[in-house]
């Protein structure tokens, strides 16, 4: 990212780091202003339906304390169980793929109605480690790669060389009158590289209601395939009901599916059913045996915050830097402030990309390469072997407790 120059010590001042979203406490239990539905409406009186959402300019009123980067960041790195560890870690292929699908469900976290993240500008970064756990610590690096369309990238790699995360992701949040449907276009790659497995797994959309009743919920269907081991298991995150005209329809927080062969797809090895916010079951089918799959309190229940460690080491790209004055603002409530300093964020990025266009330039990310394939999605792919040591990290439950 092309940034004003200034002293890196001086902006890592600057870093805010706020609670990652979690089902206890946190930011859920602090964003809850009156009339919230009302004031969701009133923002969509003049979009069409089908409209694209994706540079949709929020008010500073209706933004989380933090960038979409921090967002996918902290579905890796927060977290209150090893889940990544434990996939390392499974003596076959059956119970790998099933902890695979357990680690993927940890990452969809609580949504909270009404509030959404800032839109992360071009070249913004986020880089955070973990003190434990998977291979000994975990080190996570996130960058915004294109702007139009959105596109962040992800690389995630452990101290032991056991884990590699690569994700590319583009969200396409869409109006269609009643809701927004906001699906995740891309790819999220998991690698054991012990066992030589490579595991493509899938994101559910993030289904915003408007009417009859106003409601945020994860829904779709996802796939976590294995081509080495030959096993994959398709998630359906679902109402427990179906609903007639928006109404009923049950708990909106369920998850059930199945793993199975890909060569034998009508063949059900295990059933998994419960929800993403309690408990997830799976089921041997040749032995009937029933074991707790996932255990949401365990994983994401409460989750500790990042800290900075190193000052000096903190980049001036770093998106809690970035936006680091509109998140101060939000968390103080001064509104006022934190529009005209997210609006300072985004005129800085519209200057810059004028001045490149202006100078013939074409921007390349600094940490990933970028390509589209034949069906036109974006691929990327980290420009280095391994992502080291962060500045920011995210404190044992030890440490933080």
């Amino acid at each position: 990212m092309q940034v004003e120059s200034e002293d890196e010590a001086e902006a890592a001042c600057a870093v805010v780091l706020t609670p990652p979203l979690s089902l206890e406490g946190g930011l859920a239990a602090e964003l809850r202003p009156a009339n919230l539905a009302q004031r969701v409406l009133s923002l969509f009186l003049n979009v069409r339906p089908g409209s694209d959402l994706s540079h949709f300019q929020l008010p500073a009123t209706f933004n989380l304390p933090k960038s979409q980067l921090q967002l996918y960041g902290e579905g890796v790195y927060c977290a209150g169980e090893d889940l990544l560890g434990r996939c390392a870690r499974g003596r076959d292929s059956l119970e790998r793929l099933a902890c695979v699908v357990a680690w993927s469900i940890s990452t969809t976290r609580p949504p909270i109605f009404g509030f959404a993240p800032y839109n992360p500008v071009l070249g913004e970064t986020h880089h955070v480690s973990t003190t434990s756990g998977c291979g000994g610590g975990l080190n996570v690096l996130l960058e915004q790669v294109s702007h139009r369309p959105p596109v962040t990238a992800l690389h995630a790699t452990d101290a032991r060389g056991e884990v590699r995360l690569v994700w590319c992701q583009s969200p396409a949040p869409r109006f269609h009158g009643a809701s927004v449907e906001a699906a995740v276009r891309g790819a999220r790659e998991l690698r054991l590289l012990r066992h030589a497995e490579t595991y493509v797994i899938g994101c559910p959309g993030l289904l915003i209601r408007l009417f009859p009743s106003p409601a945020c919920e994860w829904s779709g269907d996802v796939r976590v395939v294995c081509a080495e081991s030959g096993l994959e298991a398709q998630l359906s995150y679902c109402r427990t009901r179906r609903s007639f005209l928006g109404f009923g329809g049950g708990d909106a927080r369920c998850v059930r599916g199945r793993i199975f062969r890909s060569a034998e797809p009508g063949d059900t090895l295990c059933e998994i059913d419960g929800f993403w916010d309690r408990q997830v079951t799976r089921r041997d089918l040749a032995t009937g045996e029933v074991s707790v799959l996932y255990d949401a309190q365990r994983a994401i229940g409460d989750l500790a915050t990042p800290v900075v460690q190193d000052r000096k080491g903190v980049s001036a790209s770093e998106s809690a830097v970035v936006w680091g004055e509109v998140s101060n603002a939000i968390l103080k409530k001064d509104w006022e402030t934190a529009q005209q300093a997210k609006r300072r964020v985004e005129d800085t990025a519209r200057r810059f990309a004028k001045e490149r266009n202006d100078r013939g330039e074409v921007w390349t990310p600094k940490h990933f390469s970028l390509s589209q394939n034949k069906s036109g999605d974006w691929e990327c792919w980290p420009l280095e072997d391994s992502v080291p040591p962060a500045p920011i990290v995210v404190p044992s439950s030890s440490s933080s407790s």
